[in-house]
């Protein structure tokens, strides 16, 4: 079955389901980095550029987040969420192809950070993205433009 998605614009009724969904999607690789969060910090990264946030969106129905930033040198991808249960469905990676067209628009390499130990980072580099830099708990990431459009 193929599975298609699509964004909007993320309102301010959408806060609940995103708190909801940083918790959901980013506890475990917290913890495992060390780092706790209370409701008010989590609270305070999803209203961190909310300007920037997109829904994903499968069926009409909001599964993700997509926060893109536009820098100077790069579009920056601030925060990239799906629920556990539409992880590992290719999501990720119809996701990521969007956001490809877009820096491909913008004449851009994409850049992003991931936590050392999150598992999504093996998508990043299945989509060309190479490790810039690391701190204790995080890789800076970065798609070249020659990857993004070939």
């Amino acid at each position: 079955m193929k599975v298609t998605i699509g964004f909007r614009k993320a309102k301010k009724e959408d806060i609940d389901f995103l708190l909801l969904l940083r918790k959901k999607s980013m506890n475990k690789q917290l913890k495992k980095a060390g780092i706790v969060m209370n409701s008010s910090e989590h609270l305070a990264r999803v209203e961190e550029f909310f300007y920037d946030s997109h829904m994903i969106l499968r069926n009409r129905k909001a599964i993700g987040l997509l926060k893109l930033g536009l820098k100077t040198h790069s579009l920056h991808i601030r925060q990239f969420q799906i629920l556990p249960e539409f992880q590992s469905k290719g999501i990720g990676t119809l996701v990521i192809n969007v956001v490809k067209k877009r820096a491909l628009q913008l004449c851009l390499p994409i850049t992003l950070n991931v936590l050392v130990n999150n598992p999504a980072r093996a998508l990043y580099l299945r989509h060309g993205f190479q490790i810039k830099n690391q701190n204790k708990f995080e890789y800076q990431m970065f798609c070249p433009l020659e990857v993004v459009s070939a």
